[in-house]
C-alpha cells in the first residue's frame, strides 16, 4: 500500500487518472443506488396499480357475483404470480374468499380503504382493500416476498447499465489520460536524445497549452546555457589566440639564442627549453582546434566531397617526421578510396590528432596502418597501431580534455581524442575504441564511422 501511495505521488498522470476513476467510481455507485431505489418504488408502484385493477375488474362484475360464489378459484396457480381475492362482509364481518376456505386469509374487516402491508401466519402480505359498489368490500392480496423479488429484478435490470459501463469508462478514462500525456513524454524523449551541445529551442507550436510556459522556460535556461558556453569556448580561443604571440617571441628569441656561443651545459638546456615551447605552441594549436570544434555557433561549411587517400597523404605528409624520429612504420593499407562530404581541414585534424597519439603511444620500431572502406550506410576511417591499447574502462574517459591515460611516460596535452570526438560530433560520425589484438589485449584501433549522405 505504501508503494502505491508513493507512485501516486510521485506521477501526475497515475494521481490524474486515478482521481478521475474515483470520483466516477463514486458517482456511478450513487447514481445506480439512487436508480435502484427509484426503480424499486416504480415496481412496488406498478404492483399496487395491478392489484387496484384487479379489484377494480371484479368490482364492475358484481359483489352478489362474489358471494354467490360457493366456492373459489386463485388468480394463478403460480407462486411467483398468485392474487388471492377476497369478500369481506360489510359490518365487519368476515366474508367469502374467492380461493375456497383453504386459502382464506384473516384479513381484519375494519381495515380502511387502500393499499396495506400485514403480517399473516409468519408470512408478509401486500393488501388492497376496496368498497365495492355494492357496499361490500374486496380484499386483493400478494405475497410481499413475490412482489420485493420482481421489484427488485426489474431494478438490478435497470442499474445494470452503470455496473458494465462504469468499468469500461474507467479503462477509458485511463487510456484518455495517457494518451494526453504522450505530447510529454515524446517532449522528454526528444530532449533526451540531444548532445551535449544541442542547445537550440524546443518547438513548441505543437505542445498543449499548459506546458508551454515550463517549455519556454527551458528555452530560455538554453539559451543562457548556449551564451555561457559560446563565452567559455571564446575564453578559450581569445587566450590561446593571444598566447601564440608571446610564444613566437619565445620561440624566435631561443633560435637567435642558439646562434650564441655558450658551453655544452648551457646548449642543452637551451634544447629543453626551445622543447617546452614548441609543446606550448602545439598545445595552443589544438586549444584553438578544440574551441572551434566545440563552438556551438560554428556552422559546417558547405564542401565538396574529400577524398580520404589524399587526408592521409596530406597528414603523413606532416607527421613523417615524428615517425622517423621514433621508428614507426607508418603506411596506408590497401588502394580502396572513399569521398566523404565534410570539410577537408576536419578530416585533416580527426586523422592527424589520431595519427599523432598512435605514434606517441606505439614503442619505438612499431607500427601504424591507416585504411578506409565504404558499406552501405557509413565511410570506415581506422587506425591502428600495435602500442598498449587503451583498457575498456578508460575508454570513456580518454575523451575528456586533458586527460592521460595512467602509466603513459609519453609527453602530450591529453587533447588528441577530445577534438576528434567534438569533430566526429558535428559532423554526425562515431568514434569506436577497440583492441587491435583483442586475444592478446594490446595495440588500439580506432575506427571513425561517417555516415554517407
Amino acid at each position: 500500500m505504501d508503494g502505491f501511495k508513493r507512485r501516486l505521488n510521485a506521477s501526475l498522470q497515475l494521481k490524474l487518472s486515478f482521481s478521475l476513476s474515483l470520483a466516477i467510481l463514486v458517482v456511478a455507485v450513487v447514481a445506480g443506488i439512487v436508480s435502484f431505489v427509484s426503480a424499486l418504488h416504480e415496481a412496488h408502484e406498478l404492483q399496487d396499480d395491478t392489484l387496484r385493477q384487479i379489484a377494480t375488474l371484479i368490482d364492475r362484475q358484481g359483489v352478489p357475483f362474489l358471494q354467490s360464489r360457493a366456492g373459489a378459484t386463485v388468480a394463478s396457480d403460480n407462486k411467483d404470480s398468485r392474487i388471492v381475492v377476497e369478500y369481506l362482509a360489510a359490518g365487519g364481518q368476515q366474508g367469502a374468499n374467492i380461493a375456497g376456505a383453504e386459502a382464506r386469509l384473516p384479513i381484519p374487516a375494519d381495515l380502511p380503504d387502500g393499499a396495506h402491508t400485514l403480517r399473516i401466519k409468519g408470512e408478509s402480505f401486500r393488501v388492497l382493500i376496496k368498497t365495492a359498489a355494492g357496499g361490500g368490500r374486496i380484499a386483493v392480496t400478494q405475497e410481499t416476498d413475490v412482489r420485493d423479488e420482481i421489484a427488485r429484478d426489474a431494478a438490478l435490470q435497470t442499474s445494470m447499465p452503470f455496473l458494465i459501463l462504469v468499468p469500461i469508462l474507467v479503462f477509458l478514462i485511463a487510456d484518455l489520460v495517457r494518451k494526453m500525456f504522450r505530447p510529454i513524454a515524446a517532449l522528454s524523449l526528444e530532449i533526451d536524445r540531444r548532445a551535449e551541445r544541442e542547445l537550440h529551442p524546443i518547438e513548441t507550436s505543437d505542445l498543449p497549452v499548459e506546458v508551454r510556459p515550463f517549455v519556454v522556460a527551458i528555452n530560455r535556461l538554453l539559451t543562457r546555457v548556449a551564451q555561457s558556453m559560446e563565452a567559455q569556448h571564446r575564453f578559450v580561443a581569445d587566450a590561446a589566440h593571444e598566447l601564440r604571440s608571446p610564444l613566437t617571441a619565445l620561440s624566435l628569441q631561443a633560435e637567435r639564442l642558439a646562434e650564441a656561443e655558450m658551453s655544452a651545459t648551457a646548449r642543452e638546456r637551451l634544447s629543453s627549453l626551445r622543447q617546452g615551447i614548441e609543446r606550448g605552441r602545439n598545445l595552443l594549436d589544438q586549444l584553438l582546434t578544440l574551441a572551434r570544434a566545440q563552438s556551438p555557433s560554428e556552422p559546417l561549411p558547405a564542401t565538396e566531397p574529400v577524398s580520404v587517400q589524399s587526408v592521409y597523404r596530406r597528414v603523413l605528409e606532416d607527421i613523417m617526421p615524428l615517425a622517423e624520429a621514433k621508428e614507426i612504420d607508418v603506411g596506408v593499407e590497401g588502394t580502396e578510396d572513399a569521398m566523404v562530404g565534410a570539410s577537408e581541414l576536419d578530416l585533416i585534424a580527426i586523422v592527424k590528432n589520431l595519427v599523432d597519439n598512435a605514434i606517441r603511444y606505439t614503442p619505438r620500431g612499431g607500427k601504424v596502418d591507416l585504411s578506409v572502406r565504404r558499406t552501405s550506410t557509413h565511410v570506415v576511417l581506422r587506425v591502428i597501431d600495435n602500442g598498449p591499447g587503451i583498457a575498456p574502462d578508460e575508454r570513456a574517459r580518454v575523451f575528456d580534455p586533458f586527460y592521460r591515460t595512467l602509466g603513459s611516460n609519453e609527453v602530450g596535452s591529453g587533447l588528441g581524442l577530445s577534438i576528434v570526438k567534438a569533430i566526429a560530433e558535428r559532423l554526425g560520425a562515431e568514434v569506436r575504441l577497440e583492441f587491435a589484438d583483442e586475444a592478446g589485449q594490446s595495440g588500439l584501433c580506432v575506427s571513425v564511422l561517417i555516415p554517407t549522405q
